[in-house]
């Protein structure tokens, strides 16, 4: 009895034993099966990704491609126009309105952009001075000029964005001012000045740059919504950076859509550099707002005539800012946004030429600027 016993006890031991190898063979199994698996799912995966990859990497190669083809030289004549900024002239020492009569009388300029800056008309609440904007706009309507008036708290020229110092930091009252301030411009020269043919609300409101308080959608359409309510026998203008967003945001807001051109820029990471991309970026982006904006009409509000430099432009030697800027890259860029198709161009730096003129004794941009008035007439 106890022999048998013991045998059934080894038996048992022995089966018990099998059973825990065939437990550990089939853990093992079932770790290869599960390293196949994962292995071969892993391998899928990444050829997967691969693809994705590999068919961005295309897209973008083509793209890139695509903007940099060459263009052909567009004979047709478009709109030469400027901004004229009598804040900026008087910043470099100029006689503003001796500027803007030259500007005027011997470029010839028949399209000029003016800003309306807030914080000069309105430096005391409730207290207005428009003498410059008015005596502006009576030269240009005298010789025959055509103005886009531009308002909001931002407005062209560092640093961009002119509040009132009486506002303070009182958000609500700023936007409840501004929409105040915009009405009252409007009012006042919605009649009996036809030399205004276009409004535009705000400068690059989507484009965060400049000493501004954040950017705010909801205020943008309130400022829309009013100066359309306000007037609706001219078309408003909105503009953006023409490189660094989509554009659709102010595009869809706009009747013309107003693009920024700056083909030679610095930036504190890279240093002074050049964009890398020909005119047809320009025409895929028109595409982009056309499909995704409704917006035919598109035009370049700010090409690059001036130079982009470390620090105050007309403080740097004189060959830097000709190193920058001169009357062949002038010729150049206008080339440039020629072959966009865009119809319409404002040449960014007239108070620059001007100073190099009167102040340097230079006059090779302000007559490069004239041969292209001239030849686009």
């Amino acid at each position: 009895m106890k022999k048998q016993t013991e045998i059934k006890t080894k038996l048992k031991a022995k089966k018990t034993v099998a059973v825990r190898k065939q437990k550990q063979q089939k853990r093992k199994n079932d770790s290869k099966d599960f390293k196949s698996k994962f292995f071969l799912f892993l391998k899928k995966f990444l050829k997967a990704l691969g693809y994705i990859f590999g068919g961005v990497f295309l897209i973008v190669l083509l793209f890139f491609v695509y903007i940099n083809l060459p263009v052909a030289e567009n004979k047709e004549k478009v709109k030469i126009g400027t901004t004229f900024s009598l804040r900026y002239a008087q910043d470099i020492g100029l006689d503003w309105r001796q500027a803007y009569l030259d500007m005027l009388y011997d470029l010839q300029i028949k399209h000029i952009r003016l800003p309306v800056y807030w914080d000069r008309v309105e430096k005391s609440e409730g207290q207005y001075d428009f003498s410059d904007i008015d005596w502006q706009l009576e030269q240009a309507r005298n010789q025959g000029a055509e103005i886009t008036l531009a308002f909001g708290q931002k407005v062209p020229r560092w640093p961009e964005c002119f509040i009132p110092d009486w506002i303070g930091s009182n958000d609500e009252k700023r936007k409840e001012r501004l929409l105040s301030f915009e009405k009252i411009v409007m009012e006042r020269y919605k009649d009996g000045h036809p030399e205004i043919i276009r409004w535009q609300v705000e400068n690059e409101p989507f484009l965060d740059f400049g000493v501004c308080p954040p950017i705010d959608s909801k205020l943008v359409d309130s400022e829309v919504a009013q100066a359309r309510s306000i007037d609706t026998s001219k078309p408003i203008v909105m503009t953006d950076g023409g490189e660094a967003t989509l554009w659709i945001q102010a595009a869809s807001r706009a009747d013309i859509f107003g693009s920024t051109m700056y083909r030679e820029v610095i930036s504190p990471r890279f240093g002074h550099w050049k964009y890398p991309m020909g005119p047809n970026f320009f025409k895929a982006k028109r595409l982009l707002i056309r499909l995704f904006a409704q917006q035919e009409n598109a035009i370049v509000i700010e090409l690059q005539g001036e130079p982009w430099i470390r620090g105050w432009t007309t403080s740097a030697p004189l060959d830097i800012q000709l190193a920058s800027m001169n009357a062949e890259k002038l010729a150049d860029n206008v080339s440039f946004a020629k072959k966009t198709g865009m119809k319409e161009v404002y040449i960014w730096g007239v108070e620059w030429w001007y100073w190099l003129k009167v102040n340097q004794n230079n006059s090779t941009l302000w007559d490069q600027a004239k041969n292209i008035v001239r030849e686009n007439n």
